[in-house]
């Protein structure tokens, strides 16, 4: 295989642990005519990666492939240059440093050198004054805070509670809602509440020792972005037509339902949003970087080469906002 028309990428057969992933030398993408090659310089190790490593939970499977993945190549962010522009592309050209987020039929592809991207996806241009590392947790996590907080409708004046201040997505959702004039009550370890409050909560909560479902304090959402409740345990702390969302199922995969049937039958809503991937949103996300609004929360920084190990520290439920992924 001629090593000019190949890359080094993390690549795994079957599912499992992280011991399955291996580093190898693929051929490079190809690309579409509405599609951008990006050399990747960083990319993010996150749930969702983990996940489809596992094929956990195994409905998952449905998807991305029964038996083994159909997509041997994860990594759904990334920030690097665009080399390569499909005929079709009008609004990149080479030289523009990009960050995206692909999780489309589970493509993937961040945990290469080279990823091939549609110009109509979650990409956007990286701000001057901020680098790759810097932006290549941009997407993923805000992306899915978002979503949620549209579903919802969050505007200024409302009371909002976010459940796993420190995470990927609810570090996110913080400044996202912070930056829509709502108000945020936050919930993290002792260890992170100044860094919480640094992100624009009003309040933060030591969950260690508080119990954020028995406050007396009643809310318009209550949003958990790491899945530890539920709409049962958090009703009591909604107001009266209050939103309940989880970024997870819920025990026995009660959150769609719950969705559907308070729709109807109920003045407190469980909202259970399927995330869709637009270009809109990418340069949202990208304006509230450009105008310092919003700013990924990072915890360390792993090599390509370090892959198993990054994964092992998102599996150990242990980080704080992002796990970078240096690729070149």
């Amino acid at each position: 295989m001629n090593s000019s028309n190949t890359m080094r990428a993390a690549c795994y057969e079957k599912y499992g642990a992280p011991e399955q992933l291996e580093i190898r030398r693929i051929p490079i993408p190809s690309y579409a005519a509405d599609e951008v090659l990006v050399k990747v310089h960083y990319s993010t190790v996150n749930r969702t990666d983990c996940g489809f490593l596992r094929g956990q939970p195994f409905i998952l499977r449905f998807f991305a492939g029964l038996t083994k993945p159909r997509s041997t190549t994860l990594g759904c962010e990334f920030a690097g240059e665009i080399v390569k522009v499909g005929q079709s592309v009008h609004e990149f050209k080479v030289g523009d440093r990009v960050c995206g987020f692909k999780d489309d039929d589970f493509g993937f592809g961040g945990h290469a050198e080279y990823t091939a991207m549609n110009v109509n996806g979650l990409i956007g241009k990286i701000p001057e004054h901020l680098s790759f590392a810097q932006v290549a947790p941009a997407l993923e996590g805000a992306h899915y805070a978002l979503f949620g907080i549209r579903s919802a409708r969050i505007s200024a004046g409302q009371q909002i509670l976010v459940n796993g201040g420190t995470g990927a997505i609810g570090s996110a959702a913080i400044q996202i809602i912070h930056s829509l004039g709502a108000e945020v009550t936050a919930v993290c370890g002792p260890a992170h509440i100044e860094t919480v409050k640094q992100l624009g909560a009003k309040k933060v909560l030591d969950f260690m020792s508080e119990d954020f479902t028995k406050l007396k304090t009643t809310f318009d959402v209550v949003y958990d972005a790491v899945g530890k409740s539920t709409f049962g345990q958090c009703k009591n702390i909604l107001k009266p037509h209050g939103i309940y969302m989880s970024t997870e199922l819920g025990p026995y995969a009660q959150n769609p339902f719950l969705a559907l049937y308070t729709a109807k039958l109920s003045k407190k809503k469980v909202h259970f949003p399927i995330p869709e991937n637009r270009k809109t949103d990418a340069d949202y996300l990208c304006e509230l970087l450009q105008t310092n609004q919003y700013l990924p929360l990072t915890d360390r920084t792993y090599t390509l080469d370090e892959i198993v190990d990054a994964f092992h520290y998102v599996e150990s439920g242990e980080k704080i906002g992002n796990v970078l992924l240096k690729i070149s």
